[in-house]
């Protein structure tokens, strides 16, 4: 598995019923060059569903698909340009079968109408346990001593003093 060298790939579709399985065909070569292919199924399948429900509830069929591997987490993007589609009524049993099987999901709005539907799956299955947040770090709790001049905020009796009190 490539671990170091990041990767991207971007890939404009009109969607058509006969675009579908060869988008998700694309998507496994390039997995697979990127030697991602145990993220094959879960990815295509994602990106399958969402553009056969675009097919079905659009009008406007341009999408725009991105993939993007950092060496730990790949993003998969699907941006759609109909403003008339309704992602809780038309794409919500897409959305809830990418949100059980991703690691992460969203979606959002562009300036220019469109929505983007994210997911990410992580690199390796031991990734998916819960982080444990460490201890927080110290607080810095010092006196430090000012620049020449001090700065002009500075009250009168620190500007005697030339010390500056971090609370």
């Amino acid at each position: 598995m490539k671990s170091a060298e990041s990767c991207y790939y971007h890939l404009d579709v009109e969607v058509c019923p006969e675009r579908v399985g060869q988008v998700g065909r694309i998507l496994a070569a390039h997995l697979r060059l990127w030697d991602l292919e145990h993220l094959v199924g879960s990815v295509c399948q994602g990106t399958e569903a969402l553009l056969r429900a675009i097919d079905e509830h659009a009008t406007d069929k341009q999408t725009v698909i991105e993939m993007w591997w950092n060496g730990q987490h790949l993003i998969t993007a699907i941006a759609e340009h109909d403003r008339d589609l309704r992602l809780d009524r038309e794409l919500g049993n897409c959305l809830a079968w990418i949100a059980a099987v991703s690691d992460g999901w969203g979606c959002c709005a562009t300036g220019t109408g469109a929505k983007v539907i994210w997911f990410s799956r992580r690199a390796r299955a031991c990734e998916g346990a819960p982080l444990i947040p460490g201890p927080p770090g110290p607080t810095l709790r010092e006196v430090r001593q000012l620049p020449c001049g001090g700065p002009a905020f500075a009250g009168p009796e620190n500007r005697a003093s030339g010390v500056l009190v971090n609370t």
